[in-house]
């Protein structure tokens, strides 16, 4: 018993110091946030304790509602086309092919590259006059598109018609920032899905190439459910980190607004915006709770939803 409380105390001395810095500079920065959001807090300090006034402000805040549709918006594109372009081009790299390394080095470097350098290369690829994107769109004889500068939506565009928000889809502006975004991550989802591949016993192939099925009855009924627990982890990985979008936005279509007529405006561009340009932190620190309890909420409904559908192998 004596050996085993000694053991104990060994542990937490041990961990002492990472919980001393996940108490400081995690766990009580996000207590006196919560603190400040109750507050009028400015430039000049603390005006006072206002209680529940930012956050009723928030939800009549038109502006946080844009961004949030934004943020939605941008989740919605970006994560099915990271993780579909990832699992195919994994697929693909797991097969015997020659120069496999060459092709994974060079999918993961974008991975490692600062995401503030790529923002300003892109940029220039989406320039309407000067760009890469433009000169092959003319080189097919195609209209050429102000990327980052077209508030109508992708849908309403193709269509050609005045369609109502909800089914015109992101902004031309928005949904280059996409195509970055999955270009940007598409390394890393890439190493997660050969990972899983790798997992996968060969003896399950086997098994049903002796039943007569065919490729494609082998990815779908024995590739693709031994792979979900990986796809699990990406999506839920790839959704938190497509809602905490806010580099390229500020990089590419940045001040004042957040692209043209606020359509790449996203919650985490507002939410500095407010608090460290216009110097609301009370209110910034408000937005950033009531966004902190909506990526929860939207966790905990994908781990309830698709974690049904995860088969763990036994």
């Amino acid at each position: 018993m004596q050996s085993s409380r000694r053991e104990i105390l060994y542990g937490l001395l041990f961990l002492l110091p990472a919980i001393v810095i996940l108490l400081v500079f995690k766990v009580l920065p996000i207590l006196l946030a919560f603190n400040i959001s109750f507050h009028e807090w400015g430039i000049a300090g603390d005006k006072g304790f206002v209680g529940l006034q930012n956050y009723k402000f928030l939800l009549k805040d038109r502006y946080f509602w844009q961004a949030l549709w934004n943020t939605v918006m941008y989740t919605v594109f970006s994560v099915p086309l990271s993780i579909l372009i990832a699992l195919l081009l994994a697929y693909l790299l797991n097969q015997n092919i020659k120069a496999v390394g060459f092709f994974r080095t060079v999918y993961f470097l974008p991975v490692v590259t600062s995401l503030v350098a790529v923002s300003v290369v892109w940029k220039w690829l989406y320039n309407p006059q000067r760009g890469l994107f433009n000169a092959i769109l003319s080189f097919f004889h195609l209209s050429p598109l102000k990327w980052l500068e077209e508030p109508r939506g992708i849908f309403e565009m193709i269509t050609g018609r005045d369609l109502p928000f909800f089914l015109e889809g992101p902004s031309l502006a928005l949904f280059a920032l996409v195509i970055l975004s999955v270009w940007k991550s598409l390394g890393y989802n890439i190493v997660i899905f050969i990972a899983g591949l790798k997992n996968i016993s060969e003896t399950y192939y086997e098994a049903a190439r002796i039943d007569g099925a065919g490729r494609w009855q082998i990815i779908k009924d024995v590739m693709l459910p031994l792979l979900s627990p990986t796809t699990f982890y990406v999506l839920i990985m790839t959704t938190i980190s497509s809602f905490q979008v806010f580099a390229p936005v500020w990089m590419m279509t940045g001040p004042p607004t957040g692209g043209p007529l606020g359509k790449t405006s996203v919650v985490i561009y507002y939410l500095y915006r407010k608090g460290y340009e216009e110097y609301q932190v009370g209110y910034g620190s408000a937005i950033a709770f009531v966004f902190f309890v909506i990526i929860l909420i939207i966790t905990i409904y994908q781990r309830k939803v698709s974690e049904k559908r995860v088969y763990y192998e036994v």
